[in-house]
């Protein structure tokens, strides 16, 4: 039987066991690698990051109370990646001889351009752990780990038609989610 988010957290507070934090971590690790893709814009860069994201859990999870862990997770890994950028920032200017205590402020149409991509990042990701498991795993394995439709059938056990079937209708269900809610935005 597949035990809760929180209850993984936690049986990995009281025992202190990784094998606990490990198993969010298969759950999780797609979708952290995503959000780390879209922000750093770097394949190598966000795995990288991802692998930061959950090192840093081990000692995050004693320190914060999580009620909703995939929300959290986001946040942890949003935040983690916007330091990575401000410290390549800091570290580019420093290189091109500016002062470290400057600091450049991004235009209003820049903030509210980040502002949107942020929620529809959100967004996305909310519709697509709304999806039924079968084209939740197909989307992510296609879209955020690029396998190709063989190696997903390798993976998950699918046929071939199934595969692409499960992406076809997760594209589907993601797009209507999508449009449902801008709806409701407006």
């Amino acid at each position: 039987m597949k035990m809760d988010d929180l209850v993984l957290v936690q049986c990995y507070r009281d025992s202190g066991d990784s094998d606990y934090v490990g198993e969010l971590f298969e759950r999780y690790h797609h979708l952290v690698f995503g959000v780390c893709l879209k922000y750093l814009n770097n394949r190598e860069e966000a795995k990288d990051a991802a692998l930061q994201v959950f090192e840093k859990l081990m000692s995050d999870l004693h320190k914060h109370e999580v009620h909703n862990f995939s929300s959290w997770l986001h946040s942890v890994t949003r935040n983690h990646c916007l330091m990575i950028l401000r410290k390549k920032s800091r570290h580019y200017q420093h290189e091109l001889g500016y002062n470290t205590e400057m600091h450049i402020v991004p235009k209003d149409d820049d903030l509210e351009a980040i502002k949107i991509k942020e929620v529809q990042l959100n967004l996305l990701e909310e519709a697509i752990q709304n999806l039924n498991e079968e084209q939740r795993q197909c989307i992510e394995l296609f879209f955020l780990n690029e396998k190709c439709y063989k190696e997903i059938e390798d993976i998950t056990g699918y046929t071939n038609k199934q595969v692409k079937s499960y992406i076809q209708n997760g594209k589907r269900n993601l797009k209507l989610t999508i449009i449902q809610r801008n709806e409701l935005a407006v």
